[in-house]
């Protein structure tokens, strides 16, 4: 994961007293287990996190004892049990919880599926959901991580960063193609991004999923501070772009507000 940005909650510094690396080494570990990287080698894993052979092999086998990692006796791979690190989040963050109820009502108003979804670096993480009909089944589950510039609450995101974050967004240029829509171009993506931050909104149509769009706003907590982005996915196909925003767009920015002062 690219550091061009940073985290909506950004670590403090730490005290080399207090710092811990075989901790850090074996979540290095973990997260360079990905999509094209699902089964590798200790030499590949300890490559990919600046370890050698030998010692991403430790690592892993006492991952694997303790039921995180499995392997054939070669390659490694990561077991369900992953999983519960996330849903440990899920299950004791506070923002999730608060926003539930709004969401459910956000979701009956407009008939489509809402979602609240955080900065994580490079990518947002939807950490809530509610949704109904006809875009249930295809939306974004809980933790799916996405590229900022391809989702509604992602590039709103990123225009709400300051000016040197987005410039080293945009330097890393890691901006991968989904679809022939998707908008890939620097100088448009500034223009883009500056329209935004204007507005304080964002719509995304055909970056991700032909077949979809999605309009979000920010989360501020009661001093102002975007912590999250609030969202709405629908079908592409049921009405025009104007109308889709004319609809969904003052429900959003209500939700919004009716939640800033519990967050």
């Amino acid at each position: 994961m690219s550091a061009a940005l940073s985290s909506t909650q950004s670590p403090g510094v730490l005290d080399k007293r207090d710092w811990i690396a075989g901790l850090e080494r074996g979540l290095s570990l973990l997260e360079t287990f990905t999509e094209s990287n699902s089964r590798q080698t200790a030499a590949q894993a300890g490559q990919h996190c600046g370890l050698t052979r030998t010692a991403a092999r430790r690592y892993l086998l006492t991952l694997q004892h303790l039921g995180y990692v499995a392997s054939d006796g070669k390659l490694f791979w990561l077991t369900p049990k992953v999983m519960r690190l996330g849903q440990f989040y899920l299950d004791s963050a506070r923002l999730p919880r608060i926003v539930q109820p709004a969401l459910q009502r956000l979701a009956m108003g407009t008939q489509e599926t809402a979602y609240v979804s955080v900065l994580d670096g490079d990518e947002i993480i939807f950490i809530a959901r509610n949704g109904s009909n006809r875009s249930m089944n295809t939306g974004f589950v809980l933790g799916a991580r996405v590229p900022l510039h391809v989702t509604a609450p992602g590039i709103l995101m990123l225009a709400l960063q300051s000016d040197e974050a987005i410039e080293r967004w945009l330097a890393a240029d890691k901006l991968k193609t989904f679809t022939s829509h998707t908008l890939t171009d620097q100088a448009l993506l500034r223009t883009r991004i500056k329209t935004i931050r204007m507005q304080d909104w964002s719509l995304s149509e055909q970056q991700l999923d032909l077949s979809y769009r999605g309009v979000a706003v920010p989360l501020r907590d009661r001093k102002g501070e975007v912590v999250a982005a609030l969202s709405v996915s629908m079908p592409m196909q049921f009405e025009a772009s104007q109308a889709a925003v004319d609809r969904v767009l003052p429900m959003l920015k209500v939700t919004a507000q009716s939640l800033r002062n519990l967050i």
